[in-house]
């Protein structure tokens, strides 16, 4: 249709239609812009006669260009992130839930490539792994740097020396140069502290609160809420009170060390997940949302790569060196990024006993700002 709307101009102003697509339309041609004469020329098996090596080639250079489209989506939600003010109504928060949303979408597909990759049999591997020595996808700095942009700190990943051992030296640089530059998650903490509605002056003068001491709280709501959410527990669950405060309010240095969320982001995301109901916070909580799911769909590909490794070399080491699954199981039982934000669920209280909120700051909440 566009097509033909362009022909008809071109022929209504007297213009030859055979120069015109010459020079305007047949400058692109398919091959060349998405360079297939090299994209396609790429595979180099290293074996003879070993049929499954070339499947074993296109499977993980596809890996690699999806991380790579994975990787411009998170840089582009951390340049937004990276804005000293984003409204929660802002129309960037939509982008950045957007294509975060892509990035899980993304992660699903290299679950299911799984399935391709599971095609070739033991034997069928055999008959070039050798060939592959000391090659691995562990090597695979993209997937490093997209999970040490996601949050992934290096001293909190498992097996850290064996985690660089396999590198070049100008990529461990690159990697080790990147935990100086604000990740996913660190940003994401800036932006849920910087939530107004606890600061802002007005919002709260006709809260009505059920308790008084506010000292170690510093907010009437939250001295309510600690009270409320340890009425609901069980006969047999612990006392969480000493934890929520860990959490939420007072921590050493050496605590808060060990934390990439700061107690006040804490709270902020706590809020945030207890009246998502509020039209204004639907927008944060899908993206508090879209973070778990993007390290569900990592354990989940952790999860069955460690099934096809089991399957395909059994108990064998890696052709990198690694102790294979043993290091792939203890990898995903450890690298979660966002499981500070998973744990808040701990804290949650049902909907119907919620503190009710005054009456400026549910007007605030629902885009009635007066």
């Amino acid at each position: 249709i566009i097509g033909r709307t362009v022909i008809r101009g071109v022929v209504n102003r007297g213009i030859n239609t055979d120069t015109f697509l010459k020079i305007n339309i047949m400058e692109v041609y398919y091959k060349d812009y998405l360079q297939l004469d090299t994209l396609l020329n790429a595979q180099t098996p290293k074996s003879d006669d070993a049929h499954d090596e070339m499947l074993f080639i296109i499977i993980h250079q596809a890996y690699e260009l999806w991380f790579k489209q994975v990787l411009f989506e998170v840089e582009s939600v951390a340049t937004l992130l990276s804005n000293p003010t984003l409204p929660d109504n802002d129309p960037h928060l939509f982008t950045i839930n957007h294509r975060l949303t892509r990035v899980n979408t993304i992660l699903r597909l290299l679950v299911g490539q799984m399935d391709v990759m599971e095609t070739m049999t033991p034997l069928d591997f055999l008959d070039f792994r050798n060939l592959l020595r000391p090659a691995s996808g562990f090597q695979s700095l993209q997937f490093k740097v997209l999970e040490a942009r996601l949050g992934l700190q290096m001293d909190a990943r498992h097996g850290q020396q064996y985690y660089i051992s396999q590198l070049r030296e100008e990529d461990v640089k690159e990697l080790r140069q990147l935990e100086n530059k604000p990740s996913l998650l660190s940003l994401i903490n800036n932006w849920l502290e910087r939530m107004p509605f606890f600061e802002k002056a007005g919002l709260w003068e006709d809260y009505q609160s059920t308790v008084s001491d506010i000292e170690e709280y510093g907010h009437l709501f939250w001295a309510d809420y600690i009270h409320l959410y340890t009425k609901s527990l069980d006969a047999n669950e612990v006392d969480n009170r000493d934890t929520f405060i860990h959490i939420f309010f007072k921590r050493n240095e050496d605590q808060q060390r060990s934390r990439a969320l700061s107690p006040k982001a804490c709270r902020h995301a706590l809020f945030i997940m207890l009246y998502r109901d509020y039209p204004i916070l639907q927008l944060p909580y899908q993206l508090l949302n879209t973070l778990l799911e993007i390290d569900e769909e990592l354990a989940a590909w952790r999860f069955r790569h460690l099934n096809m490794v089991q399957r395909i070399i059994g108990a064998r080491t890696g052709t990198g060196g690694s102790s294979g699954k043993g290091y792939l199981r203890q990898a995903m039982d450890k690298h979660y990024i966002f499981k500070e934000i998973a744990e808040l669920t701990t804290f949650l209280i049902e909907r119907r006993n919620l503190p009710s909120l005054p009456k400026s700051l549910k007007n605030r909440l629902g885009f009635f700002d007066r």
